[in-house]
């Protein structure tokens, strides 16, 4: 699709329907929260990026299961069950509250009980999901066009992701932070994360930084039109100095971590490219500089095409 598959969004121009959805996501992501078993770093609560927007996937649900969709092409919320049951309702302008109680409505017709936490994690001020009138906003077109990004940054963090072969997580949406993010793992044990998340309990990231990690991301923040982070955990020594491709890219201090400004990679001639070295350049400080055994954990993608057969013209 070339550099037309980038689209351009500024924050500055969708950020209360950013801030509504971060809400929304949160209350369907708190759905499978209750329904899922734990799988480790919290991979069981996130959401991913579907042909139409973001799913849960299948929630398991009693000897069935069920599963929710924001729909950002049709601009509905789907609820389904595998009894074939579809409830939902359209994406529109509305208060977090309504979108709760609609959502709550609509689990109860597909027969799901959740009985969920009821304020948001990660955010300060946490007002309470069925109080929350501040939050209301709908741009459908900014909801599509975040979307749109989603995509383009999933498939390439996807290629990056099948270069490992040790433990790694999907490429995923943490509704937390309102991020997308895949994580690599060395397979040694990483000290205990001191937590201080804002209305989230140090337990929440104790779980999620267990294990010692190299992780990268992209989020609707720290650039006009979002960005994409790399860090890793613990930080070992001179990381922040590691040179890293593109030369938009940065160590921000402040949030300790990489950053790359997304329009930074739309604008260049060859945005997955320029991604992937920047994936790339910070991985390989976080695993040079902590020792990790790279000739283990790391494997061509492209090991068994010699093996693929030619396909019919």
């Amino acid at each position: 699709m070339g550099r037309q598959g980038w689209p351009r969004l500024r924050v500055a121009d969708w950020h209360e329907t950013r801030d509504t959805l971060h809400m929304w996501t949160q209350i369907i992501g708190k759905v499978r929260l209750v329904h899922a078993p734990l799988v480790n770093h919290w991979w069981n609560v996130t959401l991913y990026v579907s042909p139409r927007g973001l799913t849960t996937s299948a929630i398991p649900h009693g000897t069935g299961a069920f599963d929710v969709e924001f729909d950002f092409v049709e601009h509905r919320l789907r609820l389904r069950g595998d009894d074939g049951t579809d409830a939902g309702f359209a994406l529109e302008p509305m208060t977090v509250a309504e979108f709760h109680d609609r959502t709550m409505r609509a689990l109860d017709r597909l027969g799901v009980e959740a009985r969920i936490n009821g304020r948001p994690n990660e955010v300060d001020p946490a007002i309470p999901f069925a109080e929350d009138d501040r939050h209301a906003s709908y741009d459908a077109d900014a909801a599509h066009l975040f979307w749109r990004q989603l995509l383009q940054a999933s498939r390439v963090m996807g290629e990056f992701r099948s270069r490992f072969a040790g433990k790694v997580s999907p490429v995923h949406f943490f509704w937390g932070a309102m991020d997308l993010a895949c994580t690599r793992f060395s397979g040694r044990p990483a000290p205990e994360h001191p937590g201080g998340a804002p209305n989230c309990g140090d337990w929440v990231m104790v779980e999620g930084y267990s294990r010692e990690l190299s992780s990268c991301g992209f989020w609707p923040g720290g650039g006009e039109e979002g960005a994409f982070y790399a860090y890793a955990y613990p930080e070992p020594h001179g990381f922040a100095a590691r040179p890293v491709r593109p030369s938009a890219a940065f160590y921000s201090a402040e949030n300790g971590q990489f950053l790359l400004p997304y329009e930074a990679v739309a604008d260049d001639p060859d945005p997955d490219a320029a991604l992937l070295a920047f994936l790339q350049d910070t991985y390989e400080a976080a695993a040079d500089l902590a020792d990790w055994d790279r000739a283990a954990l790391e494997d061509d993608p492209a090991r068994w095409a010699h093996k693929t057969p030619a396909r019919p013209r």
